[in-house]
């Protein structure tokens, strides 16, 4: 498998040398997003992100990673290294990149990083071993030599050529991440990749399995972005890093400040006071009419779906098998979708419990073995689904003590008392 792969590597060059105009028009820099650059002057420094490499794929075409925003919004120009699979070599395209950071700086740009998901990630560090123009490396799940199932007599390379690599980088920060079920990652590289970076005297930063976020493409997702966005933000803005820097990401530990809430559930007792004195003086009373509930949440859970968006189910009643309960949803990434909450009435299942109802998205909720829940998702038409591991939370959690919210001080949004939010939960 190995001569395979040799063959294969050299046959790339091969194609390269007899491809070469076609490669100079396949190998470029292209802008990641659709807003106009800031340029060399205005702009914090350029962040030229590299794309995996897929046999079977082409990769030049594969979506930005979302969390290349949060350096946008930063300050930073954000520019895509797209190279064509089958002119793409670990030599070559290091060659070409040098070749536009050197081409940078003579723009002007001040500051330069490198970030890169998988075989681009290993391009990022080889041209930081080859320059000494680059200032940071980002590098998500490092790959060049295959995965376990289809090159398993080369995989093992993903760790022994990536280990020099790290020992070589020139002068850059470097921060790289490893997942939990990576089927390129032939393990131990945390570790390993740690002690040779404390080693450097060099800025660093290793994430190491993060919590809820697996496999090879986890830093494409909408998840990824909220655990680590500010993060890496904060990594490639501290020129002045030395040692290692600590990822320790808050959000998704408690529900946050950006979930929307009825008052019954964050205020209960300013919720059962309001509605007494609305009695009393002749005024609508609200839920308490319906036999609505008052903050008397039996269970409730939290989680988040791949997309990025919190997600809390919290059970007010039930009757036989009948179930109602609050389900929110968080504001979605790209600010199109804002937090939302509604009530729901449902009926118990043989494992769980599902809600459905004309018109609206379907919720199933199967019970775990932890005591929290598997959430499904499914939109309106049918057509889309989502999936949530959802833990059991103390419902305590939900209460806002003197109107702050518990777990980061931050008030939690009420949203309107009767009925749902304004906004349509989606």
């Amino acid at each position: 498998m190995t001569r395979l792969l040799s063959t294969w590597i050299s046959g790339a060059l091969f194609c390269f040398i007899l491809l070469a105009s076609g490669a100079a028009l396949a190998m470029g820099l292209d802008p990641a997003f659709n807003e106009p650059a800031r340029g060399p002057q205005q702009a914090k420094g350029v962040v030229v992100w590299s794309h995996g490499r897929s046999i079977n794929s082409e990769d030049s075409q594969s979506p930005t990673p979302v969390y290349l925003k949060t350096l946008r919004d930063d300050g930073w120009d954000v520019l895509r290294f797209n190279r064509l699979a089958r002119v793409d070599s670990l030599g070559e395209s290091t060659k070409q990149l040098i070749d536009h950071i050197a081409d940078l700086r003579h723009r002007g740009y001040k500051r330069v990083i490198l970030a890169g998901q998988s075989f681009g990630a290993f391009l990022s560090l080889m041209a930081a071993d080859a320059s000494s123009e680059v200032d940071g490396v980002i590098a998500t799940a490092p790959a060049a030599f295959g995965s376990f199932d289809d090159f398993y007599d080369s995989w093992r390379l993903n760790a022994t050529r990536l280990y020099p690599l790290l020992q070589q980088v020139r002068k850059a920060r470097v921060m790289m991440f490893y997942f939990h079920g990576d089927d390129f990652d032939p393990g131990g590289r945390g570790d390993r990749s740690r002690a040779i970076l404390a080693g450097r005297g060099l800025g660093y930063a290793v994430v190491d399995q993060p919590s809820y976020l697996t496999g090879h493409w986890a830093s494409s997702t909408g998840l990824f972005l909220r655990r680590f966005g500010n993060c890496i933000r904060d990594f490639a803005d501290d020129d002045r890093l030395n040692g290692e820097m600590q990822c320790t990401p808050r959000w998704g530990t408690h529900p946050s400040a950006e979930l929307k809430l009825p008052p019954e559930l964050t205020d209960p007792k300013g919720a059962k006071q309001r509605i007494a004195d609305a009695g009393a003086t002749g005024g609508s009373v609200g839920p308490a009419e319906t036999g609505k509930p008052l903050g008397d949440v039996h269970d409730s859970w939290y989680g988040f779906y791949p997309n990025g968006r919190e997600v809390v189910l919290a059970i007010e009643s039930t009757h036989g098998d009948d179930v109602n309960a609050v389900y929110a949803i968080g504001p979605s990434i790209d600010g199109q979708s804002a937090a939302a909450w509604t009530r729901r009435a449902g009926h118990g299942a043989e494992d769980g419990f599902v809600f459905e109802q004309s018109g609206k998205s379907t919720l199933r909720f199967r019970t775990r073995p932890d005591g929290g829940l598997t959430a499904t998702w499914i939109s309106p038409d049918g057509k889309t689904s989502m999936t949530a591991h959802l833990r059991h939370v103390d419902p305590q959690t939900l209460v806002r003590p003197d109107g702050v919210h518990a777990s980061n001080s931050t008030p939690i949004t009420t949203a309107t008392a009767d009925g749902d939010s304004d906004q349509t939960e989606n």
